[in-house]
C-alpha cells in the first residue's frame, strides 16, 4: 500500500465526498522559502511553521517540499533531516514546478502553473518603497493568515474583504507537550525570554522592566534569553547589552523544537513583550510551545498574541515596562501550571488541526483575486463585438 492510500485509510486525508479522492489532493506542495535566504533554524516562527507543515504532510503521504532560490545545498537543508528541499537557480523556476505552490511570506510576482498561494506570516509593511512590492505580489495569490487579527490586518491594508483571506493557525510541535518537566526545587522563579534578539520582539521593554522595583529587588527570579537572531548585526549588539546585565544569562539559541521543548520545561514564565509601535504579532507561536511545555506566558496584549491563549497567558500592556513587570508579578503569585491545565494545553493549536486546515484551504473554491477579476474583465471589453445579425427578404438568401 502507498503511502497516501495508507493515509487515505487512516483517515489523515480527507476525501471528496461520494469519491475514493482525497480532498484537495495536488501533486506535490512546494513552500517557497524567501529567494537568497537560507532557511534557518531556531530563530522564529515562520520556519517552525514551514517544516512543520512539510514534515506533517510527508507523513500523511502528502508530498510537500521547502523550495530554496539561488543557494544550492546550502540553503539551510542540513539543520533539518528529514525534510525534503529543492534548490531552484533562479526565481523565475518557480514557475515551471507542478502541483502547488505556497509561498512563504514574500509575495514575488512569479506565473505560475496553477493558482498559488501566500502565507502571510508578518503584519504589512510601514513603509512605502515595501507596500508598493505587497500590494503587487498579492493580487493574484489565495491568501493565508497565521491568525483572524492578521487577517483582518491585511484585509485593510489590501482593501479586500476579511472573507477571502484563509486562516490557518500555528501550531506546537507534539514534543512541547510530551517534554518531561522536572520539579522545580530551587525555590526560585525562572523567566525565559525565547525570541529573537530584535526590538520588534520587545527585548528593549524587558530591559527597562529588569530595572523596575518590584523585579530589581526581587533576587529569587533568574532571568535568562537565548541568542537568536544574534546571526543578524541589530542581534549582535542586543546580545553584547544582554551580556553585559548581571541579571540576565544569555544562552546558545536552540535550533531544534527538542532542544526548546527541553529549554522550557526547565522555565517557569516566558515573557513575549512584543512591541506594538511599529510591529504587530501576527500569532506568537512561542506563546503556544510555551504553555505546551507547562509554562505561564506573559505577552503584549496587542496583534495576534490574545489568540494563542491555551488557559496560561497573561496579558499586559504593550511598550510598557511597568505592565509587563506586574504581569510577571502575576505569574509568579499563580504559581506551578497544573498537569490537567498543561494536558489541556497540549490538545489546542496542534500540527494535526493545523494541516487539516491547511488541507481544508486547498481544497476549496478559492474566491476570483481582484487583480484577476479586472484582467478579466479587460480581456472581455477589449474582445471583438459580436457580429450583428443582418436582416433578409423572404426568400432571398440565408447568411
Amino acid at each position: 500500500m502507498s503511502g497516501l492510500a495508507a493515509a487515505v485509510v487512516a483517515g489523515r486525508v480527507p476525501l471528496q465526498p461520494g469519491t475514493d479522492r482525497p480532498l484537495g489532493w495536488y501533486t506535490l506542495i512546494s513552500f517557497i522559502w524567501s529567494p537568497g535566504n537560507p532557511l534557518p533554524a531556531g530563530t522564529g516562527g515562520s520556519e517552525n511553521y514551514t517544516v512543520g507543515q512539510v514534515r506533517e504532510l510527508n507523513r500523511r503521504g502528502v508530498p510537500a517540499q521547502v523550495v530554496t532560490v539561488g543557494l544550492g545545498a546550502a540553503d539551510g537543508r542540513a539543520e533539518f533531516t528529514g525534510i525534503p528541499f529543492l534548490s531552484l537557480p533562479t526565481l523565475a523556476e518557480v514557475g515551471r514546478l507542478d502541483g502547488t505552490v505556497v509561498f512563504v511570506n514574500e509575495p514575488h510576482t512569479v506565473a505560475t502553473r496553477s493558482p498559488a498561494f501566500l502565507i502571510l506570516h508578518n503584519p504589512p509593511p510601514i513603509r512605502e518603497r515595501e507596500k508598493a512590492f505587497a500590494i503587487d505580489g498579492t493580487r493574484d495569490r489565495a491568501l493565508i493568515a497565521t491568525s483572524h487579527y492578521a487577517a483582518q490586518l491585511w484585509s485593510r491594508f489590501l482593501d479586500v474583504d476579511v472573507q477571502t483571506i484563509n486562516v490557518v493557525y500555528p501550531f506546537a510541535e507534539p514534543c512541547f507537550a510530551a517534554q518531561h518537566r522536572p520539579a522545580n526545587s530551587s525555590g526560585r522563579t525562572r523567566v525565559l525570554f525565547a525570541g529573537r534578539l530584535s526590538p520588534e520582539k520587545g527585548i528593549y521593554t524587558l530591559l527597562s522592566t529588569l530595572h523596575i522595583d518590584i523585579i530589581d529587588q526581587d533576587l529569587d527570579l533568574d532571568f535568562m534569553a537565548t541568542t537568536a537572531g544574534a546571526d543578524k548585526p541589530q542581534g549582535k549588539l542586543i546580545e553584547r547589552l544582554l551580556d553585559a546585565h548581571p541579571r540576565i544569562r544569555v544562552v546558545p539559541t536552540r535550533r531544534t523544537p527538542a532542544t526548546m521543548a527541553a529549554l522550557m520545561t526547565e522555565h517557569d514564565i516566558v515573557v513575549m513583550p512584543s512591541n506594538s509601535q511599529y510591529w504587530h504579532e501576527t500569532f506568537g507561536i512561542v506563546s503556544i510551545e510555551a504553555q505546551h511545555a507547562g509554562c505561564r506566558v506573559v505577552a503584549s496584549d496587542d496583534g495576534g498574541l490574545p489568540e494563542t491563549d491555551c488557559g496560561g497567558v497573561i496579558l499586559v500592556k504593550p511598550d510598557d515596562a511597568e505592565a509587563l513587570a506586574w504581569g510577571i508579578r502575576t505569574a509568579v503569585a499563580a504559581g506551578p501550571v497544573s498537569l490537567a491545565a498543561r494536558r489541556n494545553a497540549g490538545t489546542m493549536f496542534t500540527v494535526r488541526q493545523s494541516v487539516d486546515e491547511l488541507l481544508s484551504v486547498f481544497a476549496k473554491p478559492q474566491p476570483i483575486p481582484p487583480a484577476i477579476l479586472v484582467r478579466q474583465l479587460e480581456e472581455l471589453v477589449a474582445a471583438p463585438s459580436a457580429e450583428e445579425p443582418r436582416v433578409v427578404a423572404p426568400g432571398g438568401p440565408r447568411s
